[in-house]
């Protein structure tokens, strides 16, 4: 199978001359004819990077939920908050024992009212190895604040994890990814090394802000509860195919180039045991394949910001 820097010399670049002049094709990007390493500092061909969003118990009242929104101004709406109750009373909970029993350790992206809400599952997630993670305070839309009151609305979220984990987290992720014009500005100098608010590869890379590298480590919708089982009503047994899938075509790149892989589980959604029974068969199968790692987000950060050879934007 012709790669792609291949079918850029002999089809692109070639059919383009013929069309509209050797001197125009010249003015085009040419390929990249630097070859990228296969493998990663850590020696893993494909690393596998897990988000597990805790998020429920910091809610607005009218937070969306599986029930329409046809509720009479004025009054609050039960049965969503006991959805939400869901995600740290059983969904959280479950899903930290299915992690252990994979030997994998995650990124949990924590609202910090969430963590208030809910102190000792918040401590349970960091002492059982996995990384705590900035998520905001609250829900706010952040994207709207002025400088000051976001980087406020950032520093009470750190703040809320650290007096109850004791951790100072590095990474962030803000609502729905809607970060604004100041936000990066505001991470560097609260002292994050990475965000992973960007869709845009498929691999971690560093970008400059104030001269300094900062990482970003990419987020997932493809691969993401909230969105293909609760937004798309997809069932299990599609979520699970369609990240195994996913899975194939990365691992099948890794051998030419680094690669990750980012899955994404909510703390009602990915929490069900039907979710968590897929999550398991997903991560074992991915297991059974060599060169495969599964990283926490602040691990892969930090890998990249010491990496000559990673990818720069």
């Amino acid at each position: 199978m012709q790669n792609r820097r291949k079918f850029l010399q002999h089809t692109g670049m070639l059919g383009l001359t013929g069309l509209i002049g050797p001197a125009a094709a010249m003015a085009l990007p040419q390929p990249v004819t630097a070859a990228a390493p296969a493998r990663w500092p850590n020696g893993a061909k494909l690393i596998v990077s897990v988000s597990m969003q805790f998020e429920s118990g910091g809610q607005p009242a009218d937070a969306e939920s599986p029930f329409p929104p046809n509720m009479a101004a004025g009054y609050r709406d039960l049965p969503a908050a006991t959805w939400y109750a869901y995600g740290y009373q059983e969904g959280i909970p479950r899903m930290l024992d299915n992690w252990d029993r994979l030997g994998i350790k995650v990124t949990s992206h924590m609202v910090g009212s969430a963590v208030l809400n809910s102190p000792a599952l918040a401590k349970e997630i960091v002492q059982r190895g996995h990384e705590a993670a900035a998520h905001g305070m609250n829900w706010s839309s952040q994207y709207a604040m002025d400088y000051a009151t976001e980087k406020k609305f950032i520093a009470d979220g750190v703040a809320a994890i650290r007096e109850v984990t004791g951790v100072t987290a590095k990474g962030y992720n803000a609502n729905w990814l809607r970060r604004g014009a100041n936000t990066l500005q505001i991470l560097q100098e609260l002292g994050f090394t990475y965000h992973i608010d960007d869709l845009g590869r498929d691999e971690p890379f560093l970008i400059q802000l104030n001269g300094k590298d900062f990482a970003v480590v990419p987020y997932t919708l493809r691969c993401n509860d909230i969105l293909l089982i609760e937004g798309q009503h997809f069932s299990t047994g599609q979520f699970l195919e369609q990240v195994k899938m996913e899975f194939d075509q990365l691992y099948a790149e890794s051998a030419r180039r680094r690669r990750m892989l980012s899955v994404s589980f909510h703390d009602r959604i990915g929490g069900t045991p039907q979710m968590v029974l897929a999550a398991r068969e997903m991560f074992q199968y991915m297991q059974g394949h060599a060169g495969v790692a599964f990283m926490r987000k602040d691990d892969i950060a930090a890998m990249a910001l010491g990496d000559p050879a990673i990818l720069r934007a």
